[in-house]
Parts: structure tokens; C-alpha cells; sequence
């Protein structure tokens, strides 16, 4: 999806963001696979709003580069708070403006499936890591699709996740192509929102890709589904499963 083309960047942070403690933990999630080791640089690739660069400068003390080919969503990052240490730029992941083994991490959040050339992204990525990095995928995958909450009620999604979420294999098929080898696999139940009237408002924002894709009628249809239901939850909290892949 070229997000340049949507107003999605301005609404983004509002349907995704899921609050500073779920931040720290996915920081603390990443450090426990790298185990006390030095990071001194990392790349952020698909940074999207931000959501993730400046937390990882934070946990790490690092300096962090933040790339995306969307000019709207770098504007978005641009525009919150950070420090000397985060720095953003605009470019392909199949095409990284960075030196051969010039980072520590690279950290990829929900941008995978976005990539134009999977294998060509995961072999930049073996570029510019030191011999010993450590490459982080979070993502969706296609065997997480019946869990995810908003799926009961845009049926029409269904079809377009299918299209663009990978099965996990070929996240590994790709990266070890590229001279990776797995690591880590883990599935991580995470808190999206604290009740359903706030996830279906979230929803509402339209900030998610595939939601995106789906005609006004059939999200119509399904947002006023999904606030009935709301309406009838309680008060329980809202979740979904998130992979995370480490690879070395």
C-alpha cells in the first residue's frame, strides 16, 4: 500500500498505538532475546509514525535510524518528541542508505508484508548488520488470522489478510535465503485495547491497511456490527496474537 496516497498516516498512531506500558514491554521482550548484549546501533525499518524508534533508543541507549518510504508517515515521526539519538530517512528497505555492517539490531514491525522484494529487504538487512546481529520481525502471519478480533465482523477482510499476510515458514524460507538463521519464535498475547467500545473506536479511526482496503460499505457494515457487540461485551480487555521472529 503506498500511504503517501491515504490520509491513513494522520489517523495511524490513533488505531495502533496501545499505550507506554506495551511499549516497554516489547522493549523488555527484545532485550531478553539479546541477552545483555552491547547494541550501539539499530535500524528501525518500516518505522511507519515512530511508534517503536524512539523506545528503542531509550531501552538500548542507541542510536537509532528510522526508515520508511512514505513522506506522510515520516512526517508524522518527525513531528513527536525525540532525542539526538533517532534519526529518520526516507528510503526502500530493498535499498537501505547504510554502510555494510554498520548497525547492531534491525527491528521490523508489521512492515514485511509491505516490502516489494522480501528476499532482496532480508539481504540488505544481512548487509548492514555486523557479523552476530540480530534481525527482529513483529508481525501478523496467516495462521493468526481467525484470532484476530476484528475479523468476525468484516468478513470481506478476510480474503485481503489472506492475500497479504505470509505463513510463518516463509518468513524463515526468506531470511535464511539471506544468510540468517533462526533463533527465536515466540507469540505474544497483547492487549489492544481495554474494552471493545475503545477497540471499536480505534477500528473507526481506519488506520489499518487492510481495513483500508475494504469498500465504505462492507466497513461501515462491519464497524456498526462490531460497536453492537461492544455494546453487549462488558468490560473485558481486547487482544491479539503477534509473532515475533529473531534471526542471526
Amino acid at each position: 500500500m503506498d500511504y503517501d496516497r491515504t490520509n491513513m498516516p494522520a489517523v495511524y498512531d490513533r488505531s495502533r498505538d496501545h499505550g507506554v506500558e506495551w511499549l516497554q514491554r516489547w522493549m523488555d521482550i527484545l532485550a531478553a532475546h539479546l541477552r545483555g548484549e552491547r547494541v550501539h546501533r539499530i535500524l528501525d525499518l518500516g518505522c511507519g509514525t515512530g511508534r517503536f524508534t524512539e523506545g528503542l533508543a531509550g531501552r538500548f541507549d542507541a542510536e537509532v535510524t528510522g526508515i520508511d518510504p512514505s513522506m506522510k508517515m515520516l512526517e508524522q515521526a518527525r513531528a513527536k518528541p525525540c532525542t539526538a539519538r533517532v534519526r529518520y530517512e526516507r528510503a526502500s528497505a530493498e535499498a537501505l542508505p547504510l554502510a555494510d555492517g554498520s548497525v547492531d539490531v534491525v527491528f521490523m514491525s508489521m512492515s514485511f508484508h509491505h516490502f516489494t522484494d522480501p528476499i532482496r529487504a532480508a539481504r540488505e538487512c544481512r548487509r548492514v548488520l555486523r557479523e552476530g546481529g540480530t534481525a527482529f520481525v513483529r508481525t501478523g502471519t496467516r495462521e493468526q488470522i481467525p484470532a484476530y478480533p476484528f475479523v468476525p465482523f468484516f468478513p470481506a477482510a478476510l480474503p485481503i489478510l489472506e492475500e497479504v499476510l505470509p505463513h510463518r515458514g516463509r518468513f524463515h524460507e526468506v531470511f535464511e535465503a539471506a544468510g540468517f538463521q533462526l533463533i527465536a519464535e515466540e507469540m505474544i498475547r497483547q492487549e489492544i485495547a481495554t474494552h471493545w467500545m475503545r477497540y471499536a473506536d480505534k477500528v473507526a479511526a481506519r488506520g489499518d491497511s487492510v481495513l483500508a482496503r475494504l469498500g465504505d460499505a462492507d466497513f461501515e457494515h462491519g464497524l456498526a456490527a462490531l460497536r453492537h457487540h461492544a455494546s453487549q461485551a462488558g468490560d473485558g480487555p481486547v487482544a491479539e496474537l503477534i509473532d515475533l521472529f529473531a534471526y542471526r
